[in-house]
C-alpha cells in the first residue's frame, strides 16, 4: 500500500510538463491562489490510491499538465480548461433505495497528494435529508488528461449503479455525441473475430478542438443534458478519465484506457459505401500509448467476396509515447461488390486489430412502389438523417414500418421527402382492463396513427408469447384490436394484427374464433429462421418447439400463413413486418455474413412467390435502439443489421438491394422442376433463381452439443459440391448476378448454355 506522506507547502506555481499520455503522471502542476493555509488533518476514506490529509486553501485551487488545466472553485466547482475554459464539473447525484436521488450542493475544496501526486479533493455538502451520505471527488491530471473519482459512503442501503455527475459545457460548437468504444478480439478456438465492448465515450466539441468523457460503463438513455450516468465500479467509486484534444474517439478512449497500443480503422465515405467502380479509401490511426518509444508495425489487407486479396502492405514507424500515426490507402472499387479489410499493429509483445468493410453500389432508377421495407425505425442517424435518408432510397426501401412524430429516427415529414411510405406498430394493449383504462389507450393510439399519415396501423407485436401456447388471443381482440378498429374505421388506414412471433397456429385459430379476422386487412408475422436455409419447409405438425426448433423455419411458416389467409377469406393482405438474416458470430444457429447475404435474396424470392404484399427487414443497424453502437457478440438482438455496428454495410445490404432491384415489379410463374430434384428455381416472368440443395437444408450442420461453432470467413465458399446444369437459353451469352449484385455472363451454344450451381441462390437472364 502506498505510503500517506504530509502534504508540502505551496508557494508559488510548478509547472511541469508531463510527458506520455498512457498512464497517469507522476506529478503535476499546483497553482493556487493563496498558499498560506496550514496543513490539516483529513477524516478521507482510504481508496485504491492513498491521499494525504488535505490542506484547506481559501481561494481557487488549480492543478495542470500538458494540454490541461483544472480549476476548484471555492463553491466546490471543477472547470477543465486547456488554456480556454471548456468544461465545468458542479454536482454528483447519489442513489439509494431508501434515499432516493439525492445530489450534492457545493463542497469545500482542498489540495492533497495521491500516492505522491498532487491532487484536488472536493468534500461535497448533501441536503437535510441525506447528511449520513459522504460523498468526495478527487481530482487528478496527467498529460492531456484528468482522471474523475467520486467516494459515496455513509449508508448501507446504496445503489451504486444510479450514479450520476452533472457537467456544464461552455460555448461547445456541436451537441454532445455518445460513442460507444469497442475493441476487436478473437477467439482461441477459431471462427470469425469479433467486436466486444471496451467503454464508453460522451464526446464534447468545440470548434478547435474536443473533449471526451470516458466511462467504463454508462446507459445513454439516462444521460441528458444536465447529468452524464456514471455507475459505480466494484470499488462502490464512480472513476471517469477526462481526455481532451482533437482526435478520434478511438484514441480517446485507448488514452483513458491506458491501453499500451490501439489502432481505429474506417472509412470517411458514409457507411463505406461508394457509387459503382469508384476508387475506395480507408483510413487507419495508431496510437503508441506506452510510455517509451517503440516501434510498431502495421499491416493492412482487403479481400473481395471470392477471397482474393486486392490491397495490402506492411509499414514501420518509430512512434513516441502518446504519438498518433495516420495512414490511408486506397483500395480499387469494383463495378458493384464488397472488400472486408484488416489493419493490424504490432509492437514488441502487443497487437491489435480492427476491422471494416467497404462497398461499392451502382446506382438504380427504382419505381414509386415497392413491397420491400424496413423494421423497425429508422433510428440510428449516423453520420446524420440526411445520408441514412439517402441510404434508404438507394437501396429500395418502400415502406418504414414505424414513424411518427417523436418516434426515434426519420420523422413522417422526412420519409414524406424522401418518397418513402411509413406505417405504425404501437403497442401496450391493456389486457383487461377498465373500460376507461382501454379506451383511453386506444384514444392516444389512433390519434398518433391519424396524425402520422400512416397506411397500415400494426397494432401491437409478437403478443403471442409463449409461442404456440393460444393464449391471449380473445382478450387481444377485445381489449386491443377492436378498440383500435373502432376509432380508425373509415380513416382508410388499414389494420394489421400484432406481428405473430412464428406462424403460430394455435394463436391464429383462436383469434379468428374470438371474431378478430374481419377487423384487420392484413394478416402479418414474424417468420424467424435459424440455422436452415430459407426454403427448408417442414409442415406445422414437424414443427418442434424450443429455443432451437424447427418452428423457426421460413418457407414452411409462410406456406401455412398463405394457406391460413386463403382459406379464411376475405381478401387480407399478407405482410412480413420482420424479416431476419442474423449474424451473432460463432453460433452454429445464425448466419455466417456469407451466408446472411445469400439468404436475404432467397427469402425476398420467396416471399414474393408466395405473393406476400409486404416485407420489412429487420432492421438497418446492428447493435440496439437502447443500445446503439454497442458490441455484443453473446446476443442475437445486436446482430440483424443490414449495416456493421459501425455502420460500415455488409454484404446482406448489397443483398438486400440486389433482391429490391430484381424483384420490384416482377411476376411470379411457378417453381422449376428439374430430372434432379435437388436442383430448385423460381421462375419469374423475365428471370429465374436457381441454386441446389445437395449440401442439405441445414446450415453448419457440423456443430457439436453447445452453441459455439467456428464460422467461416464472408469471403470463403461454404458449399463443398457443385453441380453441372445444362439448361435451354436464348442469345449469346447466359447473364448470372451473384446474391450481391456481381455480373457474370455464360455463353450460349447451340442454344444451350452449361451452368454450375451450388446451394447459393443466384439470378439468370436469358434462359427458356
Amino acid at each position: 500500500m502506498p505510503e500517506i506522506s504530509p502534504l508540502p507547502e505551496i508557494s508559488r506555481r510548478n509547472a511541469l510538463q508531463i510527458a506520455g499520455a498512457a498512464a497517469i503522471a507522476p506529478a503535476a502542476a499546483v497553482a493556487p491562489a493563496l498558499a498560506s493555509s496550514p496543513a490539516r488533518a483529513s477524516t478521507a476514506q482510504t481508496t485504491t490510491a492513498q491521499t494525504t490529509a488535505a490542506q484547506t486553501i481559501t481561494a481557487p485551487i488549480t492543478i495542470e499538465a500538458d494540454g490541461i488545466v483544472l480549476t476548484a472553485g471555492t463553491d466546490g466547482s471543477i472547470t477543465v480548461g486547456d488554456g480556454a475554459d471548456r468544461i465545468k464539473l458542479t454536482h454528483f447525484m447519489i442513489k439509494d433505495s431508501v434515499l432516493g436521488q439525492q445530489r450534492t450542493f457545493g463542497g469545500t475544496p482542498s489540495l492533497i497528494t495521491v500516492d505522491g501526486r498532487q491532487a484536488i479533493q472536493i468534500a461535497y455538502v448533501m441536503s437535510a435529508s441525506a447528511q449520513a451520505v459522504t460523498v468526495r471527488g478527487i481530482f487528478t491530471v496527467a498529460a492531456r488528461r484528468a482522471r474523475l473519482r467520486w467516494e459515496v459512503s455513509g449508508t448501507t442501503t446504496l445503489t451504486p449503479s444510479g450514479y450520476m455527475f452533472a457537467r456544464t459545457l461552455l460555448a461547445p460548437s456541436a451537441p454532445e455525441r455518445y460513442v460507444p468504444a469497442t475493441k476487436w478480439t478473437r477467439d482461441a478456438r477459431g471462427g470469425v473475430p469479433y467486436e466486444i465492448n471496451d467503454g464508453a465515450l460522451y464526446q464534447e466539441t468545440w470548434s478547435d478542438t474536443q473533449a471526451y468523457f470516458r466511462l467504463a460503463k454508462t446507459t445513454p438513455g439516462f444521460t441528458n443534458a444536465s447529468w452524464i450516468h456514471a455507475p459505480a465500479g466494484a470499488d462502490g467509486a464512480t472513476e471517469v478519465e477526462l481526455v481532451l484534444g482533437a482526435m478520434r474517439p478511438a484514441a480517446a478512449n485507448a488514452l483513458g484506457a491506458g491501453a499500451p497500443l490501439s489502432v481505429d480503422v474506417w472509412s470517411e465515405q458514409p457507411f463505406g459505401l461508394y457509387g459503382t467502380a469508384a476508387p475506395m479509401a480507408l483510413k487507419a490511426q495508431v496510437v503508441n500509448g506506452a510510455a517509451v518509444q517503440r516501434q510498431v508495425t502495421l499491416t493492412w489487407w482487403a479481400r473481395d467476396f471470392d477471397g482474393k486479396q486486392v490491397g495490402g502492405g506492411t509499414l514501420n514507424k518509430t512512434l513516441a509515447p502518446g504519438a498518433v500515426w495516420d495512414e490511408s490507402f486506397t483500395v480499387a472499387g469494383a463495378p458493384q461488390g464488397i472488400v472486408f479489410t484488416e489493419v493490424k499493429a504490432v509492437a514488441g509483445t502487443d497487437e491489435v486489430f480492427a476491422r471494416t468493410n467497404l462497398a461499392t453500389l451502382k446506382d438504380h432508377a427504382y419505381q414509386s412502389e415497392g413491397r420491400f421495407g424496413i423494421a423497425n425505425y429508422t433510428w440510428m442517424l449516423v453520420p446524420d438523417k440526411a445520408a441514412v435518408g439517402q441510404l434508404m432510397k438507394k437501396i429500395g426501401v418502400k415502406s418504414v414500418r414505424i414513424a411518427y412524430d417523436g418516434a426515434p429516427g426519420l420523422s413522417p415529414a422526412e420519409l414524406d421527402a424522401l418518397g418513402i411510405p411509413h406505417n405504425v406498430q404501437l403497442g401496450g394493449v391493456i389486457f383487461n382492463g377498465t373500460p376507461e383504462q382501454i379506451a383511453t389507450w386506444a384514444d392516444e393510439k389512433a390519434a398518433i396513427a391519424r396524425a402520422s399519415g400512416a397506411r397500415y396501423f400494426e397494432v401491437a407485436n409478437e403478443l403471442n408469447q409463449p409461442w404456440m401456447s393460444g393464449q391471449k388471443a380473445a382478450e387481444y381482440v377485445r381489449d386491443g384490436l377492436k378498440p383500435i378498429h373502432d376509432r380508425l374505421s373509415g380513416s382508410g388506414i388499414k389494420l394489421m394484427n400484432c406481428g405473430l412471433g412464428g406462424m403460430d397456429v394455435n394463436w391464429t385459430a383462436n383469434f379468428h374464433k374470438a371474431g378478430g379476422w374481419p377487423l384487420i386487412d392484413v394478416f402479418a408475422f414474424h417468420p424467424g429462421r435459424g440455422n436452415f436455409t430459407p426454403d427448408y419447409a417442414p409442415p406445422p405438425s414437424e414443427w418442434q418447439q424450443g429455443e432451437n426448433g424447427t418452428y423457426w423455419n421460413f418457407l414452411g411458416a409462410l406456406r401455412e400463413a398463405r394457406r391460413t389467409v386463403d382459406a379464411h377469406g376475405g381478401g387480407k393482405e399478407l405482410w412480413l413486418t420482420e424479416a431476419y438474416a442474423c449474424t451473432r458470430p460463432n453460433r452454429w444457429w445464425n448466419d455466417n455474413h456469407r451466408q446472411a447475404a445469400e439468404n436475404v435474396l432467397l427469402t425476398l424470392a420467396l416471399a414474393l412467390s408466395e405473393g406476400v404484399d409486404g416485407v420489412n427487414w429487420y432492421q438497418p443497424h446492428d447493435s440496439t435502439i437502447h443500445h446503439p453502437q454497442e458490441a455484443d457478440p453473446n446476443n442475437a438482438e445486436y446482430h440483424f443489421g443490414l449495416m456493421n455496428r459501425d455502420t460500415s454495410v455488409k454484404a446482406a445490404l448489397l443483398a438486400f438491394a440486389t433482391a429490391t432491384r430484381t424483384l420490384e415489379g416482377a411476376r411470379f410463374v411457378k417453381w422449376m422442376t428439374f430430372q434432379d430434384n435437388q436442383v430448385k428455381g423460381l421462375r419469374f416472368d423475365k428471370f429465374a433463381i436457381l441454386w441446389t440443395r445437395k449440401d442439405g437444408y441445414h446450415q453448419n450442420a457440423d456443430h457439436g452439443p453447445d452453441q459455439w461453432y467456428p464460422h467461416k470467413e464472408a469471403w470463403v465458399d461454404h458449399w463443398p459440391t457443385k453441380t453441372r446444369l445444362t439448361v435451354a437459353a436464348k442469345g449469346t451469352n447466359v447473364h448470372v448476378v451473384d446474391c450481391i449484385g456481381r455480373e457474370t455472363w455464360v455463353p450460349v451454344k447451340n442454344g444451350k448454355a452449361a451452368l454450375t450451381l451450388d446451394g447459393a441462390p443466384r439470378i439468370y437472364y436469358g434462359l427458356c
